[in-house]
């Protein structure tokens, strides 16, 4: 019995020891759409198939979108007699598991939500105590991803309650992309590499430019808020680990400008692209921002190297991202509320990234330029680059070294 016992001992002391999230998962920033910002806890199957169906219908898969998330809600309110999550029987008749196999049909992929507290941030059943078993529904329903959130957590340590979700998932052997989610308040830039795939680095977002809409005892941030919110984080990101600056609000109510301008900047950042509008109702223009697979590309770049702020003169940020076969993205935003006339000189101002080691004499070396919203080529780097950019949208460029 002694023996056993020691034997039991021994044998998780050494899956503890050696537990680690999945390698091989995103290598590049995950593209997918999330229920929480539009439909919040009011989700059902029927809805979710017909989100799934818009990502073939309108090239949303096409342009590599592959994640389709369900937030809190889904489940019912309490577990079943054994301990297990439940699917909410109302809102999901059929369960998760043929969810799951109608969003793979698709040849998309599926993921879930929940926190490591005693109940989600909506009152549902929360994983705290029941990290394994919990893993292994998820695994047992073929869940891709799953976003585990942060409320209702007292006197937990949040690297050690991520870290246990983390080897729950490892235990349970089915890959699963894991999205920490617990808002940055614990810096997970400086341990999360090992424990997730992708960290939250802010609370949560809302549609507007740049504002701050308080709850009581929290708020959410405008999108140049959450741009603004962290310095020094971005050599904590690259393959299989990001810096996520939360759900994009894409369609929810900012004008197409400040979207357009919105879409490069979490491209730029190399934040994971996740959708939180209604697909179904989705103008053409925001499928047009959407789906713009030159700007995706710049997200999903092999370097994955996070972009940052370049210079910011007369009302235009600049910022730049270096990308793979020594080629540049650089983002002009107007930040002010009317248009602005760019005269750029190429030669004055010389690229470089010393957090990676890169730099470009711009007198030396000259590079075409590629409009990345409007799909049009503009010359190359010899000549003034000039454009009038309109309030609050942005010039997206791709300079490709000549040969």
């Amino acid at each position: 019995m002694i023996k056993n016992t020691l034997l039991t001992l021994l044998f998780l002391i050494s899956i503890t020891s050696n537990a680690q999230k999945f390698e091989g998962l995103a290598e590049t920033p995950p593209l997918g759409w999330n229920s929480w910002n539009t439909f919040g806890t009011d989700i059902n199957e029927k809805l979710v198939m017909e989100i799934a169906d818009k990502f073939e219908e309108l090239g949303f898969k096409d342009a590599g979108y592959e994640y389709i998330v369900l937030d809190d809600g889904w489940m019912a309110k309490e577990r079943d007699a054994n301990g297990n999550l439940v699917a909410d029987p109302v809102k999901f008749p059929s369960g998760m598991k043929a969810l799951a196999d109608y969003i793979h049909s698709k040849g998309l992929k599926f993921g879930l939500y929940n926190c490591a507290g005693y109940t989600t941030c909506a009152g549902y059943p929360g994983s705290r105590g029941y990290e394994y078993q919990d893993a292994r529904s998820y695994a047992s329903w073929d869940v891709d991803y799953l976003k585990y959130d942060w409320c209702n957590t007292p006197k937990l340590n949040a690297e050690g309650a991520y870290m246990t979700m983390r080897d729950a998932l490892k235990a349970a052997g089915r890959p699963i992309v894991f999205s920490i989610c617990e808002w940055g308040d614990n810096k997970p830039w400086e341990w999360a590499e090992d424990v997730g795939h992708l960290w939250r680095v802010t609370g949560d977002i809302i549609n507007c430019w740049d504002c701050e809409v308080g709850h009581g005892s929290w708020s959410s941030s405008g999108v140049w808020k959450i741009i603004n919110m962290r310095k020094n984080i971005r050599k904590a990101a690259g393959p299989g680990h990001w810096n996520d600056l939360d759900m994009m609000e894409v369609g929810n109510g900012m004008t197409d400008a400040e979207d357009r301008t919105h879409f490069a900047m979490w491209s730029m950042l190399a934040s994971p692209l996740i959708m939180g509008n209604d697909l179904r109702t989705a103008s053409k223009e925001t499928i047009k921002t959407l789906t713009n697979k030159e700007v995706i590309a710049v997200n999903q770049d092999k370097l994955g190297i996070q972009g940052f702020r370049f210079s910011n003169e007369n009302n235009i940020e600049i910022w730049i991202k270096p990308l793979d076969n020594d080629a540049w993205a650089l983002t002009f935003v107007n930040m002010s509320d009317k248009p602005i006339q760019l005269d750029y000189d190429w030669e004055k101002h010389n690229i470089g990234d010393d957090l990676n080691g890169k730099y470009v004499d711009m007198k030396k070396i000259k590079f075409t330029i590629r409009d990345l919203f409007n799909h049009k080529d503009l010359g190359d780097t010899s000549k003034h680059l000039q454009s009038v950019i309109e309030s609050h949208d942005v010039l997206m460029v791709k300079l490709n070294k000549k040969n």
